[in-house]
């Protein structure tokens, strides 16, 4: 049975509440319910983590350096952090970046990611259904 790790990066805790033009009304419990219920159809575990600080990031990160893979939000740490990148790209677990929103149609500091280059692929702006996505492509990894 595969177990796939979600980390959902700062603010997704405000998902539902904050901005739903870019990140929907979905609220952050819906959003892990849907997540839990795809991966236990397709007979797989997840553990879900959010966390609005850069150090719980990378510490989960450390400690499920070889979990059958990795879906992250790093949220507004996509554009800024050197330190998650470094954790990512340190890791043997496959990393699939996903934002709720097109970042490449919000503002310009938003098209640069520093952790998609160190990740297996990047889906954005797919609103809820990029996270599925990204646990489908990493259940079918051999």
């Amino acid at each position: 049975m595969k177990n796939i790790k979600i980390i959902h990066g700062p603010n997704l805790n405000l998902l539902g509440l904050r901005d739903t033009q870019h990140y929907g009304t979905l609220s952050l419990d819906e959003l892990n319910n849907r997540i839990e219920t795809a991966a236990a159809e397709k007979g797989a575990t997840c553990q879900i983590f959010q966390f609005n600080s850069e150090v719980d990031i990378i510490d989960t990160l450390q400690k499920n350096a070889t979990c059958d893979g990795i879906v992250i939000n790093p949220a507004a740490f996509t554009h800024t952090s050197i330190a998650i990148r470094d954790a990512i790209e340190a890791i043997s677990a496959p990393v699939v970046e996903v934002h709720l929103s097109n970042v490449y149609k919000r503002e310009s500091f938003r098209h640069v990611s520093y952790t998609a280059p160190v990740c297996v692929g990047q889906i954005s702006g797919l609103g809820w259904q990029g996270y599925l996505l990204a646990l489908d492509y990493l259940l079918n990894l051999s």
